[in-house]
């Protein structure tokens, strides 16, 4: 049986004296989401590329459903869908001649190529803009020719760079949305982005990656344990004062941070003692009207496995469209 989804184990890629990834290890299975996170320079765009066939690894193994992208690069990229971070379009074709010239390249026959670009056209809600050519299209509506141009060929296996950069609140939601839908439906999906509190919402898992290296289960464990600031509002700003001053509420494992505009902040050691606080704010008769974390999980992990972390200065430009 052959495995699907993504498999990476210790990957390497270096440009000259340049060493963005130095050992990427992950997986990606069948019917999830996995979120990519790390810094600017980390190494990300970098590995996507070496996933999508358009570098090559240094050492280590990659398989794309059970496919090597150095050795099979055409298997690859006919179970691949591939959404790079800047578009490469034709300027002078519509969105809708995009769609069909990209289901031609698939093989597809020109009736076939049409019926999927209009079906496409129809899930990106491309269809206001469908006959203008790309070159007059916003960012966000580029972000959703290229989310249908590598969702043409309905691949099993899903990259995306940063999928939602330019898109409307309302895209953005559909494109949660969809997402989700498609890791139903059972697609690999990996998504790198650094708007965090999207991927909150739509990820199964998280890779943190960073000065090229992926941190281990047992780093983002301890990462995501780690005690974290929480966010308390109350319709009655004075009764929650007057609790939080009082030893038996707070409790030991529970330190009073401050208080911004949006709330008073606590840092809480752990899940249960923040439990253990709302039960006790309740019971000293405070109205407690939000109680939850100041920050998503991915965001408080992705703080913890960098803090105190030196930058890593190494910038590498890689054109997506050409392989070195």
């Amino acid at each position: 049986m052959v495995p699907s989804g993504i498999a990476v184990t210790g990957v390497s890629r270096s440009f000259g004296s340049v060493l963005a990834v130095l050992d990427a290890t992950l997986t990606v299975p069948a019917g999830s989401v996995t979120a990519l996170i790390g810094p600017n320079g980390s190494g990300k765009t970098t590995l996507l590329l070496m996933l999508a066939t358009l570098l090559t690894p240094d050492t280590g193994s990659i398989r794309i459903n059970g496919h090597d992208p150095v050795t099979e690069p055409e298997r690859v990229r006919a179970v691949m869908g591939w959404m790079p971070d800047t578009l490469g379009s034709w300027p002078s074709l519509s969105a809708r001649a995009a769609l069909q010239t990209t289901g031609r390249m698939y093989r597809m026959s020109g009736e076939q190529a049409a019926v999927r670009a209009d079906a496409l056209i129809a899930l990106t809600d491309l269809g206001d803009f469908a006959d203008r050519p790309s070159r007059v299209l916003s960012r966000g509506q580029k972000q959703r020719l290229s989310l249908a141009r590598a969702l043409v060929h309905s691949p099993g296996v899903l990259l995306l760079d940063e999928p939602a950069s330019g898109l409307d609140p309302a895209a953005r939601a559909s494109l949660r949305q969809l997402l989700r839908r498609l890791a139903g439906e059972g697609a690999a999906i990996l998504v790198s982005s650094h708007v965090l509190a999207e991927l909150d919402e739509m990820a199964d898992a998280a890779v943190y990656l960073a000065d090229g290296r992926t941190a281990s289960p047992e780093q983002v464990a301890a990462a995501g344990a780690s005690a974290r600031a929480w966010r308390i509002r109350s319709l009655d700003e004075s009764a929650l004062e007057r609790a939080l001053a009082t030893p038996g509420v707070v409790g030991a494992l529970v330190q009073v941070l401050g208080v911004d505009q949006l709330g008073t902040l606590v840092q809480v050691e752990n899940e249960a003692s923040a439990a253990a606080l709302l039960h006790n704010l309740v019971l000293s008769g405070v109205p407690v009207c939000d109680f939850g974390p100041a920050v998503g999980n991915l965001e408080h992990t992705f703080l913890d496995l960098t803090r105190d972390r030196p930058a890593r200065h190494s910038s590498v430009v890689v054109n997506p469209e050409v392989t070195p």
